[in-house]
Parts: C-alpha cells; structure tokens; sequence
C-alpha cells in the first residue's frame, strides 16, 4: 500500500536529470512565475531525445535461424532424412519444377523433400513468376523439345498414362508448376513457353495425402504428389511412389501430433455446409464455388 501511495505523489521525481536537486519551495515558486519550468521540461526533452538517437547507433543483431538439415532442408531437431532413401532414387526421367517465388520461404514446402529423393542431375528447381527465351535459354530449350511434358490440368490435357501408350516419342522431361492454384493459373497462362510442351494430367483417385494444407478439391495433389505419381507411371515402378510419399507422410504426422489441425479441402467444406466464410458476390468467382459443389472440374 505504501508503494501504491508513494507512486501516486505528483511531486515524484521521474524524468528529473541527474544531479538537479530542488527543494519544494523552489519549484513551487517556478512554476507560480513561470520561471524554469518550461526550460526544465525542454531540458528533459531534449534528453530523451538524445537517448532515442543513441538507440539508432546500436548495432542490430541479425535473427537468429535454426540450424537446417543440408539434405532435406528442415531445421535439424526435425530432420526428415530418416525418412528419404539412403540414396537418391535412380530414374531416367529429368524433372523440371517451375516454383512461385511466394514458395520459396514457406515452411511446410515439399519440393525440398522431393529434391532429397531424387539425382541432382534429374531435378531442376527454377524459381520465378516470367520465362523467356532470353531469360532462362536452358528452359527454353527443353520446352522446344518434342520429348517434354508440362503437367497441368485442363480441357486440352492429355492423360498421362495414355499418352504415353500412343506416343510415338516417349517423354524423357515433365514440368510441374509448383504454387497455390491460381498462382500456378498465372504462370502457366502468362508464360507462352509452357504452351509449348504436350499437357498431360493424372486421372487419379487419391485423395492428397498433405493434409495440413487446404487445397480446393479433394482430387488436388501437392507438388510432390504430382511428381511422385508421375515420375511412378514415367519410370513404370510403383515403388517411387511409395518412396517419394514416405517424408511427405512423416511432415504431417509430425506436425499433426504437435499440434497442427487437418485441413479440409474447399470442396469438403462447401458441400458439407462448413464454408466458415459468406458466399462471393463476384460472379466469377461465385460460378467457382458452384462448380466444387457440384464436383465439376475447374
């Protein structure tokens, strides 16, 4: 109680330089005449003032990162490497990954895991929104190829696997797009030299087993997905599906049981009446939302 009273005296010398002892009477008779008070209070300003430039010549310490597994790119208290092979899978197909720059830093990305599994030679991470022939040459000129795939959904797509059946060239290159879906759209649509390769897609009925992150439909895949399944029916093993999915299972687990939650899929929610947001007044993107409902591919 004493404190509290003590810290309630309008007397109580804070902000007082050091050294500048008054009495009572003295500072009672400033401020009836207006003497130094305000000299005090400009003093005191001042002072402050130069404290807070002193904060300015403080070096700033860098932020401190968790040191970072060199192989699969997670911080080393959760490593993931006893998950991959103990080798890089051998394959003869090459993998070209085209990655949105707003991937780069997430935590939760697959790609470095796909990246660990497979020859450094065979998978190829280029990162950026534009590509041109100017550009990125060495890009270009796998999409000029006649042996390039570009996997990507749509009405012009080919399925993969039988393509392949009835190709006269078997595919020795796929380029997968990694991002959310419309920054996908947006590389894919804004970027001519990825209309050049044949488009494929997966008819596939898994469900994505990346489960703490939402997707629109239960039928999307992650990146890693993708190229596991593709790279499974390229290679005609199974087994580089399995491997390939092996870390991306571990990722989830591990982040399920320290307390992450299951993401649902934009379809799941709007047709189970779960949506937790009001329905688009655009009708464009209204016309979107009528399509997961009715499971109509977009």
């Amino acid at each position: 109680m004493e404190l509290q009273k003590e810290a309630r005296t309008p007397r109580d010398p804070v902000g007082r330089l050091p050294g500048a002892s008054r009495s009572q009477k003295q500072d009672e008779e400033e401020r009836r005449e207006g003497g130094s008070a305000p000299a005090a209070t400009a003093l005191d300003a001042e002072a402050d003032g130069a404290s807070a430039d002193g904060l300015w010549e403080l070096p700033v310490e860098p932020a401190e990162r968790r040191p970072e597994c060199s192989r699969c790119s997670r911080p080393q208290k959760v490593c993931l490497c006893p998950f991959l092979p103990v080798h890089p899978l051998h394959i003869s197909t090459h993998l070209y990954i085209i990655q949105h720059p707003a991937e780069e830093n997430k935590v939760l990305r697959t790609v470095p895991l796909l990246a660990a599994c497979l020859p450094q030679d065979k998978c190829k991470v280029k990162i950026g929104r534009r590509f041109s022939e100017e550009r990125d040459p060495e890009l270009s000129t796998v999409c000029r190829k006649s042996d390039t795939l570009i996997l990507y959904p749509g009405a012009e797509a080919a399925n993969l696997e039988e393509f392949i059946l009835d190709s006269p060239i078997y595919p020795s290159t796929i380029i997968i797009i990694d991002g959310t879906w419309s920054q996908a759209k947006d590389i894919f649509y804004k970027n001519s030299l990825f209309r050049l390769p044949k488009q494929v897609q997966l008819k596939t009925s898994i469900s994505s087993q990346y489960v703490i992150r939402a997707q629109p439909t239960n039928r999307c895949l992650s990146t890693l997905e993708c190229a596991a399944v593709a790279l499974s029916i390229l290679e005609k093993n199974n087994y580089i599906q399995e491997t390939l999915l092996r870390p991306l299972q571990a990722l989830c687990s591990f982040q399920l049981q320290h307390g992450a939650q299951i993401r649902l899929s934009k379809e799941h929610l709007l047709k189970n009446g779960l949506y937790p947001k009001p329905m688009p007044k655009n009708k464009r993107k209204l016309r979107k939302m009528e399509l997961l409902m009715n499971s109509i591919k977009i």
